[in-house]
């Protein structure tokens, strides 16, 4: 069997229903809302870009506009979170050695192609945002 036979079989054998699938870690990373709010902070320029609320280009941002703008994420999760990013390729870290050190995240090719999976994961949920507290509230009156 050639390299590249090889390679197609191992994708064939992805499948996330198998507990020792290394595609199940990874859907366990994605699916992780820091990471849903860094690929689309990254995929949008930020929450004010251009013509609106998360309406630009994707761009590099600097750790300290990233911190701002994931309102609730501390410190050791953002890093967590950036550093596990980085380690699957989804995006770049670049340090500029200035007086301090400047260091700035951006999406890969990779991370590119996730974000416009996760654009429409986002907007589907703050679109479906009311209809869904509205089930939350019938049901609770329901069971309990």
């Amino acid at each position: 069997m050639t390299a590249a036979q090889q390679k197609a079989r191992s994708k064939a054998d992805y499948d996330a229903f198998l507990a020792g699938c290394p595609s199940r870690q990874l859907l366990d990373r994605i699916s992780d809302k820091w990471v849903t709010l860094v690929l689309a902070a990254l995929g949008t320029g930020g929450p004010f870009a251009d013509g609106g609320p998360c309406s630009g280009e994707p761009r590099a941002m600097r750790y300290s506009e990233l911190s701002r703008q994931l309102a609730g994420v501390s410190q050791k999760m953002l890093t967590q979170t950036l550093r596990s990013l980085e380690r699957d390729g989804l995006l770049t870290r670049s340090v500029t050695p200035t007086v301090p050190v400047t260091v700035s995240y951006e999406l890969t090719d990779l991370g590119l192609s996730l974000y416009e999976t996760i654009r429409g994961l986002k907007a589907w949920a703050q679109l479906h945002m009311d209809e869904v507290l509205a089930q939350r509230a019938a049901y609770d009156d329901r069971v309990g």
